[in-house]
């Protein structure tokens, strides 16, 4: 029985291990909130911590933004302190703040996206629904108690606040607003013989991008005469995907969460994309790199990134981190990215929103509300708005007299004024009512990534010489469904059938389930020993 004895002290070390974690997680993770009641006053005697997570881009324009604005609100008021945490990437705060759910330490005030919210609302009552907090008299927006000058509900631009519309209701403001844009070496595409048409087209991008591979006979690009050129450079190939679908009216998902994505239209796209991805003129930012780091130094004519990457684009890019002596002079021009219908153009809005989670003291929740209700005002959203090619999301702020000098200035300089990142400012402005959102729903984020997969796979096949086919698309399908899990999805993607998937377990939780795993094969061993050795006795 000396085995078995030694298999039970292993059993019981490992569970003692679990054991804490597992009980601290029960305590914690259990634990229910009530729903949030708004409180007759804000309680001025109390002193009230709140925790601000936010997204930089490492901009310390925007981290000076952030810091001001939080002076700024404490000065007027005094008995609330906010705690700033930046993060430099939008994924790393949705993984945070999935991590933290199980122990409710999220914190009160967080910038990330309608898609990732949706995956927040796992626990009863975790997010706050704002709809009654927009019209309380005192303090919803715009209320008789508010400290400062916030905007109504009807100052904010309505195909903003709708991204933050999930299972009716509203579970975030729209901080701000940016879509995509593309930037042009309008200098090399004329060169090559063409003139840019007033809307751009899939059809022109792609034969430029075709003409521009020639080369002479020592295997340098004629229209640069370097070893390197990339004629078309895609950053985000999700809304690639998700916007050429939406140009061809063809489906990508519904509101309740069916997924259109894996079908013919999408095939017939990644087609195309295949044989420019075959012939090097198309590539992506996962494959290659930065968009910017390729038109900057002469080796890009199309480069498509958000309208908030302005400040990275052109010869006189007040943010470019490239050395000087790479840098190639051209004239950069701002278009919207390729359409598949002129007449009809079609673009994707997207940007930071902010939410609140629960907590169990109102008045925190409320201190919170009034925060998120600051960086709406006037001072925060201009100002954040000149760093880069975003739009602010209220009326009130866009056609303030500050904001207005601020457009009229284009090009006076390259650092607050940059042409281009006014002119990316400005295509937004002009084209809000051709902006689309996607549904918003459990697992709409899994979904964006996978739309971007495929594209992501499709280009790295073709420059692996392997052939792209119907068999290779229905394999791309399969792998691509189970990767993400999205077979899951139809039968618990509605925020209101209470199934939630919380996307990627973290690191401890896959620790303390295999853990878990560990301690029950040991036990049933142990069980088969004592049963081998009773037979044999």
């Amino acid at each position: 029985m000396k085995a078995g004895k030694r298999i039970l002290s292993l059993v019981l070390l490992v569970v003692s291990m679990t054991a804490g974690p597992l009980a601290l997680t029960g305590c914690h993770g259990s634990k229910g909130l009530g729903a949030f009641h708004m409180p007759e006053e804000f309680g001025l005697s109390g002193n009230y911590e709140i925790t601000f997570w936010a997204k930089n881009d490492t901009n310390k324009t925007q981290t000076a933004i952030y810091e001001q604005a939080i002076v700024d609100f404490e000065k007027l008021y005094p008995n609330i302190t906010v705690n700033l945490r930046l993060y430099t990437d939008y994924g790393k705060i949705y993984n945070d703040v999935i991590t933290n759910i199980t122990t409710n330490t999220t914190p009160n005030v967080c910038i990330t996206y309608p898609d990732h919210i949706a995956t927040y609302l796992s626990g009863t009552n975790l997010v706050v629904p704002l709809d009654s907090l927009f019209d309380d008299e005192k303090y919803g927006l715009g209320g008789s108690e508010v400290r400062f000058a916030a905007p109504s509900a009807e100052e904010i631009i309505p195909q903003f606040l709708e991204e933050c519309l999930i299972d009716g209701h509203y579970y975030a403001l729209p901080y701000m607003r940016s879509s995509e844009a593309c930037y042009i070496n309008k200098t090399y595409v004329e060169a090559l013989g063409y003139t840019l048409p007033d809307v751009l087209t899939w059809d022109f991008v792609w034969e430029v991008s075709e003409a521009a591979m020639a080369k002479d006979a020592e295997d340098n690009f004629l229209i640069n005469g370097q070893k390197v050129l990339i004629p078309f450079i895609y950053k985000s190939t999700d809304n690639m995907m998700i916007q050429m679908l939406k140009q061809k009216n063809a489906g990508y998902s519904t509101a309740d969460g069916e997924l259109l994505l894996f079908q013919d239209d999408t095939k017939e796209l990644l087609y195309t994309i295949a044989e420019h991805g075959k012939s090097g003129a198309f590539s992506t930012f996962k494959i290659s790199s930065y968009p910017a780091n390729f038109l900057n130094t002469g080796q890009c004519l199309f480069a498509i990134d958000s309208t908030a990457g302005a400040t990275w684009m052109g010869t006189n890019a007040p943010l470019s981190d490239i050395s000087e002596d790479k840098v190639v002079e051209f004239e950069t021009e701002v278009m919207t990215i390729p359409q598949f219908d002129p007449q009809h153009p079609q673009m994707i809005s997207q940007g930071p929103s902010v939410c609140i989670f629960n907590k169990e003291d109102p008045q925190e929740v409320l201190a919170s509300w009034l925060f998120t209700q600051y960086l709406l005002s006037n001072d925060v959203q201009i100002a954040y708005a000149r760093t880069e090619g975003y739009v602010p999301v209220t009326s009130k702020a866009q056609e303030s007299a500050e904001y207005q000098d601020y457009l009229s200035r284009c090009g006076e300089n390259n650092t607050d004024y940059y042409d281009v990142k006014i002119k990316a400012t400005e295509l937004l402005l002009n084209h809000i009512d051709h902006t689309f959102v996607t549904p918003v729903f459990n697992g709409s984020a899994s979904l964006r990534d996978a739309a971007g997969q495929l594209i992501e796979n499709t280009v790295k096949s073709v420059r692996r010489k392997q052939e792209v086919n119907d068999a290779y698309m229905d394999k791309l399908y399969e792998d691509t469904i189970s990767l993400y899990r999205l077979d899951q999805l139809n039968s618990a993607s509605s925020p209101s059938s209470g199934k939630r998937d919380l996307g990627e377990l973290p690191k401890t939780s896959v620790i303390l389930l295999s853990s878990l795993a560990t301690a029950w094969a040991l036990i049933l061993t142990y069980v088969v020993v004592c049963r081998v050795k009773r037979r044999n006795m």
